[in-house]
């Protein structure tokens, strides 16, 4: 049984399993453009399933229909098994689904634990806000995800990138995600800090949370994934589990819309195979 780069489940263990997202179908078009055409994508527990793709692919008009930012023309969202009807991300976050945008979507001049429960603040029984409620359960997610991170009480803003990644996954976690959306989580991180953005997605896969990653660095994308679907023009153009591909067969999946070998033909690559003949 073959181990998955950047992975702690052997994806032969995945079969016959439910997963945990299944998207068929999916297609949303603006005006003349179809931007996701027919794409079908899944997800299981404890795994990170990497999404690639050149800028205006269609990969992140795609998972913003999972986030439920935007309401997708056609096709089907299935959560462990059962239809999801996702037509807003207060839907999305009822299925135990959260997005990490690359900006972070932190209130910088406030603590880690007012961020934590931004909009969702504990209360005492008169009324007024519990701080020292909502600072223990702080400290008691991060100290779960990120043991080593202390500066509880200094604004966001003071933070590095990567305790800053800590703080907004920590918010996430903490209202039950079972779905983990991030995108482009080591963009303008330095190597420390992108060290410590992969220590956190392998402690959330330990605890059997399902990540999708959005992201062009390949570096990135074959240290912790398991899979990874590529997009080329609104469709998928294939999908291989990282161990079976080359960062140079991914690129010409991404820039030819050619499917190598190690991985499954999506209907991407079928187009370019057709047009280039």
């Amino acid at each position: 049984m073959n181990e998955v780069k950047g992975g702690s489940a052997p994806v032969a263990e995945q079969q016959g399993k439910t997963p945990l997202v299944e998207m068929n179908g999916m297609a949303k078009s603006f005006g003349g453009l179809r931007a996701v055409d027919n794409v079908d994508i899944n997800l299981f527990p404890g795994e990170v399933v990497g999404i690639l793709g050149h800028n205006g692919a269609g990969k992140t008009v795609l998972i913003k229909m999972l986030s439920g930012a935007i309401q997708r023309d056609s096709g089907t969202i299935r959560i462990n098994g059962r239809d999801a009807p996702i037509n807003n991300p207060r839907d999305a976050k009822n299925f135990g689904i959260e997005t990490i945008y690359q900006t972070l979507a932190l209130a910088d001049n406030v603590d880690a634990t007012a961020n934590l429960f931004l909009g969702r603040e504990l209360m005492t029984r008169w009324g007024t806000l519990d701080d020292a409620a909502m600072e223990a359960e702080a400290r008691k997610v991060m100290g779960r995800l990120n043991p080593r991170f202390v500066r509880f009480k200094e604004p966001v803003i003071a933070l590095s990138g990567g305790q800053r990644q800590s703080v907004a996954i920590a918010r996430a976690i903490h209202f039950n995600a079972r779905v983990l959306i991030m995108d482009e989580p080591t963009a303008a991180l330095g190597p420390q800090e992108t060290a410590q953005v992969a220590d956190l997605v392998k402690q959330l896969k330990s605890e059997g949370i399902g990540i999708f990653l959005i992201s062009h660095d390949i570096h990135d994308v074959f240290g912790l994934c398991d899979r990874l679907y590529v997009i080329k023009n609104g469709q998928v153009v294939g999908m291989a589990k990282t161990s079976d591909v080359t960062k140079d067969e991914v690129l010409g999946m991404i820039i030819l819309g050619k499917c190598p070998p190690g991985a499954i033909p999506g209907p991407g690559a079928m187009r370019e195979a057709v047009a280039a003949a």
